[in-house]
């Protein structure tokens, strides 16, 4: 195993959900960091279209430390890679397939986003660590299922984009291995203790998939 499959391993174990915070500010993003933490969550992902997105992955990490894995999404370019790295984020995530991005991002986890078979091996071949069917709300778990048929079974698959406690469990037996979890769980503004109550429905949901445990 590689350090980056090491490192999502160990998340995994922990908690099978991704929270995107896309929006949030980095004076707010420490209480709800504490919040999505406190429900069980081992991922936060901070995207870079987001205020001041490198300031608010700084501020996870060093609160954190090695427990959380913390990163970035929209991640587009070798040199958000880097400065993400910078930064201290260990996890890459993007919405597209982008060879350079994921080479940039050896040693840190790399998370492209894919929709179509030819998507995600050329993304596999360029050394991701896992890979997220986005948007999955513009598919469905059974044409996630029907790529499984083909793809690596031990390849960390998350469904993203859509994602709810209550289709959680369509995802996880069509395959999914987790899933990163937005506007359903944080919007730009939300209260930390209301995304902390949304944070633990999902957790909630994600402990009934036995698929999971």
């Amino acid at each position: 195993m590689t350090h980056a499959t090491d490192l999502l391993a160990v998340a995994l174990k922990r908690s099978p959900l991704v929270a995107i915070l896309r929006g949030v500010r980095p004076d707010e993003v420490e209480a709800i960091g504490d919040a999505i933490i406190a429900a069980g969550f081992s991922m936060i992902e901070v995207p870079l279209n987001s205020p001041d997105p490198l300031e608010s992955i700084s501020r996870l990490a060093k609160r954190y430390g090695p427990e959380v894995l913390v990163g970035a999404g929209t991640v587009l370019s070798v040199a958000d890679v880097e400065n993400v790295r910078d930064a201290g984020g260990r996890l890459i995530v993007s919405p597209n397939v982008n060879e350079a991005v994921i080479r940039a991002s050896a040693g840190l986890v790399s998370l492209p986003g894919f929709y179509t078979p030819t998507e995600a091996f050329a993304a596999l071949e360029a050394g991701a660590t896992g890979l997220k069917l986005f948007p999955a709300d513009g598919a469905s778990p059974a044409y996630l299922k029907a790529q499984c048929a083909v793809l690596p079974k031990e390849v960390p698959l998350f469904a993203v984009g859509g994602v709810t406690p209550d289709n959680l469990g369509q995802w996880a037996a069509a395959g999914a291995h987790g899933a990163g979890l937005g506007s359903a769980l944080y919007k730009p503004g939300m209260a930390a203790s209301q995304t902390g109550e949304l944070a633990q429905a999902f957790t909630t949901a994600a402990a009934q998939v036995t698929l999971w445990h």
